[in-house]
């Protein structure tokens, strides 16, 4: 059986989702395109899925009767109309973050669901589907370690181009560390922090570069990330867990250690497609197989609205200086 997938949204990340689903993964196709660039949606059917439909607008693609589950890629804004449809129609949905723009769209997503009595919704956080962090969550699980007490955490890149500015940082870049170290350590958080480091001279347009969040959890676990987007040096995602036994640190990317002119090393990656590129093939693929069986297993839109809540709390620390409260309503038994 192959799940008959419409995709919203044909830009760059879209692009790379139909060629996986139609030419890469197993047991998918895709039937249907939309994109708000109607020439572009055409250009890459023909290149993409040749067989595809290309529809006028999202809301007919989500009511297609050839389309069994919908992928969402368009721009953030467009997410909870598309989402939302999706459930309106029965449909099973992937959107790729942020699940909206807002806490209170994302909310109002998660109560849509609910009251669809159908688990549908899956957010592309794909940090989950990462081979290092899937083994360090086998070594927190299995209790190798002890119960985690803290991480230390670092998001580097090399540069960011010109329009990466404001909060960005938080809502663009923490969102993944946000997502992936709640998994990691199954503990919701109830605080943020952010701390100013010294702003670093490859920083353009005045934007606040390297600084420190700080989470607490309600089990009260620290968590302290360094957000550094003008490293110059490399792509570079650091992950140690300190436990009461011990400590677990993600795995490095493979690469072939060299000793050459007097020194000793290895490469380090240049970009984020490049060091997860892999993750979103083992994410999409068990999408696929949850969908046949008509499950959701991967991040549901409770976790989008979580990280939603915890992004807005992290710029309100950002902005003020002050220690922010991170306050929801009980996960709803649906999500459990």
């Amino acid at each position: 059986m192959s799940l008959k997938i419409g995709v919203i949204g044909t830009g760059a990340i879209g692009q790379e989702h139909i060629a996986r689903l139609n030419g890469k993964l197993a047991g998918s196709s895709v039937v249907a395109v939309n994109d708000i660039n109607s020439e572009n949606a055409q250009a890459v059917a023909a290149r993409l899925c040749p067989s595809a439909k290309v529809h006028a607008t999202g809301q007919d693609l989500v009511n297609s009767p050839d389309v069994d589950a919908v992928l969402v890629t368009s721009w953030g804004p467009s997410h909870e109309e598309f989402v939302l449809a999706a459930i309106e129609a029965g449909k099973p949905v992937f959107c790729e973050k942020p699940l909206a723009t807002t806490a209170e769209a994302c909310l109002r997503i998660v109560e849509a669901e609910i009251a669809s009595g159908r688990h549908l919704v899956q957010v592309g956080f794909m940090r989950r589907y990462d081979a290092g962090y899937r083994l360090l969550k086998e070594v927190v699980t299995s209790g190798q370690i002890g119960d985690p007490l803290m991480l230390h955490c670092a998001h580097r890149n090399p540069s960011v181009p010109a329009h990466y500015v404001g909060d960005m940082g938080i809502t663009d870049t923490f969102i993944h560390e946000i997502d992936v170290l709640r998994w990691l350590v199954d503990d919701d958080y109830v605080s943020a922090q952010v701390i100013q480091g010294k702003r670093s001279r490859h920083a353009l347009n005045g934007l606040d570069d390297p600084y420190i969040v700080v989470l607490k959890t309600k089990s009260g676990v620290v968590i302290d990330t360094e957000i550094f987007v003008n490293c110059q040096f490399g792509y570079d995602i650091q992950c140690q867990i300190v436990g009461e036994d011990g400590t677990a640190n993600l795995p490095e990317p493979a690469t072939v250690p060299m000793r050459k002119n007097q020194m000793a090393g290895q490469s380090i990656m240049m970009d984020w497609k490049l060091r997860f590129i892999d993750s979103y093939d083992v994410e999409l693929q068990e999408w696929v197989q949850a969908t046949l069986q008509g499950k959701v297993t991967g991040p549901t839109a409770w976790d989008g609205y979580f990280a939603a809540v915890t992004s807005d709390a992290c710029v309100e620390a950002k902005r003020t200086g002050q220690i922010v409260a991170i306050n929801t309503d009980a996960r709803p038994d649906f999500y459990r």
